[in-house]
Parts: structure tokens; C-alpha cells; sequence
């Protein structure tokens, strides 16, 4: 199961360009062990990547409702 795997999710990225889900990253973050410092900086990094994916999938949600429109009502614009 790629949610606890690093491994597994940087190949799904490096394959097929997937971000993970923000919650299993922090969870990957949680299951290692790190020195204390390390894990500060991997947290400062974490929240940057969190703030980035919720703005994508807000601009993805924009665009995916004004696809989703009924073809009759894009026609007659």
C-alpha cells in the first residue's frame, strides 16, 4: 500500500505524475524516524506542500465544474 510508502509514491510520481495525498505524506513524515531537526525541516517543507496542494485542487475543482456544465447550457453561450 503506497499510502506509508515513500518509495512506492515517488515512483507513482515520477511515473504518472500523482501527488500524494497531503494526509499520507504527513503520516510518512510521522513513521520515520528522524533527527529532530530533520524532522523540523521536513515539517517547514510539509506545510508548504500542503498550502500548494489545496491551492491546485481548488484550481482543478474550477475547471473541472465549468467542464462539468450540461452540454445545452455551454451550446447556447
Amino acid at each position: 500500500m503506497y499510502h506509508y510508502d515513500p518509495f512506492i509514491a515517488l515512483e507513482e510520481l515520477k511515473e504518472e505524475g500523482m501527488l500524494p495525498n497531503p494526509v499520507h505524506v504527513r503520516d510518512m513524515i510521522v513513521r520515520t524516524r528522524l533527527a529532530p531537526e530533520r524532522l523540523l525541516e521536513m515539517n517547514r517543507t510539509f506545510q508548504s506542500y500542503l498550502q500548494t496542494f489545496g491551492k491546485a485542487q481548488a484550481q482543478a475543482r474550477e475547471i473541472l465544474e465549468g467542464l462539468a456544465i450540461p452540454r445545452s447550457a455551454s451550446i447556447s453561450d
